[in-house]
């Protein structure tokens, strides 16, 4: 018994392997001492390849199928072995077992906000997560630059380094597409996409085969989520500016139009000493252009506004101290932009000269 014991330990004549859906890339079939029978049957299920490395080179690669391992299926490594008697005495090579089946619902996000360059902006801080599937595609190429001669290679082993290669690849793919960052926000697929073409030649380069990637979310700045959702409100609007400008007036009338309802409001006082003058030319203008006869009454108070104030040339230097007040308060509220108030306020010094 003892004897039979020894023979079935030290030759091997089936080589298989029945993986256990625990995540398992790379697989080394256990051979201890035992060699494998000449004539010795190898059987490699569909999504699997085996891959035969002799003294720490590979020999022969095996796709799906059942092999009888002969000097007909095992031409390399019988060259390698430089045999003589056609395969007669047994052999030992080490036999590694790759899944090629698709690695689903991976994920990916980054821990820290990043920044990416942006023709728009110049530079972006961002946040984004999505997930993405991939498969082995060059056993070999993997075997010999990621898995090496470990036992158990797992799909966990691998996340870090392809995350890594996700995240260092974002900022190169955003600058590759030319696509303006907002419109990249607006449009996931369109973001995916660029992502996935930057990143499946890196994939390759260690065997593996991106097969999707998706973003499911991009977070921004505050200040940049707003300057979107106006870009979102405005529709159609493209490059241009004027329209642009029409579609941050209509936002600001409501305010306009509570603070002249209550008598003495903001944008009354503001009115009253002049500081509304180039603020009530551009809602004149717009109003008139694109808002139609619905705010009529607002236009004409503006326009009227505008013209009363528009002869003044000379203003006491009291008069020009708290019409910057009540300037400063119309931008702390947002009604007027940084730009509109540094340049009413360099109008107004210039009168003091």
């Amino acid at each position: 018994m003892a004897l039979m014991d020894f023979i079935k330990k030290q030759f091997i004549d089936i080589i298989q392997w029945t993986e256990t859906g625990d995540g398992t890339l790379a697989w080394r079939f256990p051979m201890a001492d035992m060699e494998i029978q000449n004539g010795g049957s190898l059987t490699v299920r569909e999504s699997q390849v085996a891959v035969f490395v002799n003294e720490g080179q590979v020999a022969d690669v095996f796709g799906p199928g059942l092999y009888k391992l002969t000097t007909q299926t095992l031409p390399v490594l019988t060259y390698l072995k430089n045999w003589d008697k056609l395969f007669e005495s047994p052999f030992k090579s080490d036999v590694y077992f790759f899944s090629t089946r698709q690695q689903v619902d991976q994920k990916w996000g980054t821990p820290q906000p990043i920044t990416v360059r942006d023709k728009d902006f110049g530079a972006v801080r961002l946040r984004a997560f999505g997930n993405y599937s991939y498969r082995i595609a060059d056993a070999k190429l993997f075997h010999t630059e990621i898995s090496g001669t470990r036992e158990v290679y797992t799909v966990a082993d691998l996340d870090g380094q392809l995350r890594g290669l996700v995240l260092q690849n974002i900022s190169n793919a955003i600058a590759s597409s030319g696509v303006p960052f907002l419109d990249l926000a607006a449009n996931q697929i369109q973001f995916a996409q660029a992502l996935g073409a930057q990143l499946m030649p890196e994939f390759a380069k260690i065997g593996i085969k991106l097969e999707n990637i998706t973003v499911q979310n991009v977070s921004l700045p505050e200040e940049l989520q707003k300057v979107l959702d106006q870009k979102i409100g405005m529709g159609m609007v493209g490059n241009d500016m004027g329209k642009f400008m029409q579609y941050q007036t209509a936002q600001a009338i409501p305010k306009f139009a509570e603070g002249a309802g209550g008598g003495g409001g903001v944008a009354g006082d503001a009115m009253g000493l002049g500081a509304g003058v180039a603020l009530g030319q551009v809602l004149a203008q717009n109003l008139s252009q694109g808002l139609g006869s619905a705010n009529a009454n607002a236009n004409a108070n503006a326009a009227s506004a505008a013209a009363a104030a528009q002869p003044a040339a000379a203003v006491s230097p009291a008069d020009v101290m708290a019409t910057l007040e009540k300037l400063g308060e119309l931008k702390a509220k947002g009604i007027l932009t940084q730009e509109e108030f540094d340049a009413k306020k360099a109008e107004l010094l210039k009168k003091l000269v």
